[in-house]
């Protein structure tokens, strides 16, 4: 058995038991590309959701997020939450398909002559039907039809394995990359034990 006393090898840091260490990446663009075509819709449609309640956020976060380790609006406090859904810099769109809310786009304006892409996902059952590209094309057109000069985003590798690829696609270009290092919400009760099958969850030592 693996000596865990035993100096790392150089480069290597620990991971304190109990967190997750994920490498993140952040992308950006700096004009607006050119434009894809929307693939067929199939009933699909996107409508913007106004000042949506945490609870109802929520689910529809989880829902999208979880199998991706999505935390940070479970554990932010509510009041927090609603400001900034609240906010009218904040734009919050959904895929939906008449009965059911399938995806969720977040776009924040909050910072003079930028647009973040916030959050960016969809339920399982849609990831690979054109879905995405109906909500990145809103995001982009979206995004430039206000006074900025860059639209950025983020995202790491407990994303969905195809995120960064589709990002890059999209014309968001990688700038920097950091590694962070989060409690693991598993542990906590904040998501479900079996969630996100590809983040290890270590054993107690």
């Amino acid at each position: 058995m693996e000596n865990l006393n035993a100096p790392l090898p150089h480069g290597y840091s620990p991971v304190p038991p109990g967190m997750l260490a994920t490498v993140v990446t952040c992308l950006e663009m700096h004009e607006k590309p050119p434009v894809k075509a929307d693939p067929p819709a199939g009933g699909l449609r996107l409508e913007r959701w106004a000042a949506p309640n945490p609870e109802s956020y929520r689910t529809l976060f989880r829902a999208v997020g979880e199998d991706w380790m999505w935390v940070s609006r479970l554990v932010m406090p509510d009041s927090e939450l609603a400001a900034i859904l609240e906010d009218q810099k904040v734009e919050v769109f959904v895929l939906t398909d008449g009965d059911r809310r399938l995806g969720l786009l977040e776009l924040d304006f909050r910072h003079a002559d930028e647009c973040e892409l916030a959050f960016f996902g969809l339920v399982p059952e849609v990831i690979g039907n054109g879905a995405g590209r109906l909500m990145m094309n809103l995001a982009i057109a979206r995004a430039w039809a206000n006074p900025i000069s860059r639209f950025w985003v983020h995202t790491c590798h407990f994303d969905h394995p195809a995120a960064l690829a589709f990002y890059q696609r999209s014309g968001f270009r990688p700038y920097a990359s950091f590694v962070e290092v989060c409690e693991d919400p598993r542990r906590t009760g904040q998501m479900r034990a079996d969630v996100a099958a590809h983040v290890p969850m270590m054993a107690a030592r």
